[in-house]
């Protein structure tokens, strides 16, 4: 049984995790050096906890700890309890969802292991995700990822951290349902994928692309879509560096979406029924 502990000082050492969350510099830097991410909300909690991440601690708004008590009863990390005022002064923020809690993160698995941790001949659809930046696309994206049956997100190393608190809220915790891996140079990192037996790919709007359509007509086993960032979509090098360019058709003079749309789109497109 947690330890439910009243705080009314908001300089205590043991709200440490969660001081200025909305800092976003500081806790880029600071949450995956710890080994850290924060939790927000009742739902998120219980997916991190479902997911096997460790709680290191819990902070709750009063009303917050009877719609928590089965939680509370069942970790053995301290609870602390905070007035809504003293919640704001330390996180920066009014936390109106009145629940946080700080969890340990897991090791992340390396690109190659999360590609062989599978069997000769069976179908694989993976994401690969450059430069994206955005915490609340890299939110919607793996939502979507995990909502569509997608196997695996890959990172190139300039993407925002999927764990960072405002990606997992906007993912309401679906984060923690795909695996993901932080590729270690891009687009080097592509042939890894094709010693895999994947084709990658890219999205984008080039004069030689196929059609969406054309490519899940494809009898592709290994797929992998490469999705670009927000402003720029792909670079050159990872265009180059993919087997096949694709387009999403559009009318009324759209020339594309937003990445995280465009990722639905892909992945609902190229599923198997």
């Amino acid at each position: 049984m947690a330890e439910l502990i009243t705080i009314e000082d908001p300089n205590d050492p043991r709200l440490n995790d969660y001081v200025a969350l909305t800092d976003v510099e500081l806790r880029r830097r600071r949450e995956p050096e710890e080994g850290l991410f924060i939790a927000e909300g009742e739902k998120v909690i219980r997916r991190a906890r479902t997911a096997g991440y460790r709680m290191r601690s819990m902070l709750l708004s009063s009303k917050w700890i009877d719609v928590m008590r089965d939680v509370i009863d069942e970790v053995p990390a301290p609870v602390y309890a905070v007035a809504p005022e003293l919640a704001e002064q330390v996180t920066g923020y009014h936390v109106h969802r009145g629940a946080l809690a700080s969890m340990q993160r897991k090791p992340l698995s390396s690109a190659a292991d999360l590609l062989a941790g599978t069997r000769p001949g069976e179908r694989r659809r993976v994401v690969i995700f450059e430069d994206i930046v955005d915490h609340a696309n890299m939110g919607a994206a793996f939502r979507n990822a995990a909502a569509l049956g997608v196997d695996a997100v890959f990172l190139t190393p300039r993407c925002a951290d999927p764990f960072y608190r405002r990606s997992v809220k906007v993912s309401m915790g679906a984060v923690f349902a795909v695996p993901h891996a932080r590729l270690e140079s891009w687009p080097q990192d592509a042939d890894i994928f094709r010693e895999h037996g994947f084709v990658l790919a890219a999205l984008c709007l080039s004069e030689n692309s196929i059609t969406l359509d054309e490519l899940a007509a494809r009898p592709y086993d290994r797929l992998a879509l490469v999705l670009g960032t927000e402003g720029e979509g792909l670079s050159a090098e990872a265009l180059r560096a993919s087997d096949e360019h694709v387009r999403i058709p559009m009318e009324a003079g759209v020339d594309s979406l937003n990445v995280a749309a465009a990722s639905a789109v892909a992945f609902y497109a190229t599923r198997r029924v």
